[in-house]
């Protein structure tokens, strides 16, 4: 049984939808009433079991998270599929961001969705959509994205963020007070605030480290800082696209150790907590059926085993797209144990070192914080 949440529970893809319909006073998914401005902090990693489990460094955040604030962000629970649907409003299977590593069945290639663009992968046109920061513009609101200065010229900001004007902070402080500055010089405004650091430090040391930690309780001072000072009738929403969770190195499973899981499969995607495997075109149908059989004996108490056709029936990618249907993997291997899958035959070995995981379908993985202030606070 795979964990799909019910179709009433809130979802990332309606986070920066309705906080433009807040803007033009109409109503909208997530009941947010009017706002003059807007300001949605995006912590990637900052899952809600995270906040609950360091509520202690987080008090600003864990004190106004309650059940009701709390929503499930996309599948798989990974940064370029969940950033793509809270800047489009849609589902990744109609933007067509579907995951970390997917496949260009044109190239025959693997490609990186948040570093590996180029000129057959082009941002404007393999993100499909129109983003909600150019609607924005048609309606004459002015719209902002506030992250690190490395972003500011990347595939991926051209990708899911074109349409709004980016101001670049070097530290969360930098892009919290860039945040106020716009909020007091433009109306109405729509502005996008991305924190890395969390999910940067989950993966390095983990993410019950000291070094998350401290980062969280920057963080936790920050957004309460901005609460305090923004102007009247602006409204603040903090969210998240994943969750995190750690997994050391003994619990590393590597494919490659069992040639039965491997043959048959051209390419390796995904990434460790959800595989996206891409057969052999000449592979016939028995000889997948076969394949997957042989991956739910071997793993399926660790993980969910599911074909294409399947996961798309489950509505886990939302509608598909033709074009899109290629790049999600034939055979989709998502973790439900605390486990990470490896391939040692990769070149670069590197992903091995991370501790801090996500991609997959627990709880601590997809559900992730919807903190309501200033305008949207709870009455």
């Amino acid at each position: 049984m795979l964990p799909v949440p019910a179709d009433s529970a809130g979802r990332l893809a309606a986070v920066l939808d309705s906080s433009l319909a807040s803007i033009a006073a109409e109503p909208n998914v997530l009941a947010l009433p009017p706002a003059r401005s807007t300001v949605v902090v995006l912590a990637d990693g900052l899952g809600a079991a995270n906040i609950q489990q360091r509520a202690g460094h987080a008090r600003y955040l864990a004190s106004r998270l309650a059940k009701r604030d709390v929503i499930r962000t996309v599948f798989p629970s990974t940064t370029a599929a969940a950033l793509a649907s809270l800047t489009t409003g849609r589902m990744p299977g109609e933007h067509g961001l579907v995951g970390y590593r997917v496949l260009d069945a044109a190239g025959d290639r693997l490609v990186n969705q948040l570093s590996g663009w180029d000129d057959g992968m082009r941002p404007e046109t393999w993100q499909r959509l129109p983003t909600l920061f150019e609607q924005a513009g048609e309606r004459g609101i002015a719209t902002f994205a506030i992250g690190a200065p490395r972003y500011a010229d990347s595939g991926f900001t051209r990708a899911v963020l074109r349409g709004a004007e980016y101001r670049a902070g070097a530290t969360i402080a930098d892009r919290f007070a860039e945040a106020l500055h716009v909020l007091q010089s433009a109306d109405p405004a729509l502005v996008y605030l991305y924190v890395p650091e969390l999910d940067q430090a989950a993966h390095a040391h983990g993410w019950q480290s000291d070094r998350w930690l401290g980062f969280l309780e920057v963080l936790d001072a920050e957004i309460a800082a901005l609460d305090e000072r923004m102007p009247r009738g602006s409204g603040l929403l903090v969210t998240a696209d994943h969750g995190v969770i750690d997994v050391p190195a003994h619990r590393h499973r590597f494919i490659d150790a069992q040639p039965a899981l491997v043959d048959g499969v051209r390419h390796v995607g995904g990434e460790p907590r959800c595989l996206s495997l891409y057969l052999e075109p000449g592979l016939d149908s028995a000889g997948r059926a076969d394949l997957v059989d042989r991956w739910r004996v071997a793993e399926g108490d660790r993980a969910w085993v599911l074909t294409r056709d399947e996961a798309i029936a489950a509505g886990l990618y939302g509608p598909v797209e033709a074009e899109v249907r290629s790049r999600i993997g034939d055979v989709i291997v998502s973790a439900r144990a605390g486990v990470a899958y490896y391939d040692r035959r990769e070149p670069n070995r590197q992903a091995e070192s991370m501790i801090g995981q996500h991609g997959s379908l627990s709880d601590d993985e997809t559900r992730v914080p919807l903190i309501r202030a200033g305008a949207y606070a709870r009455r």
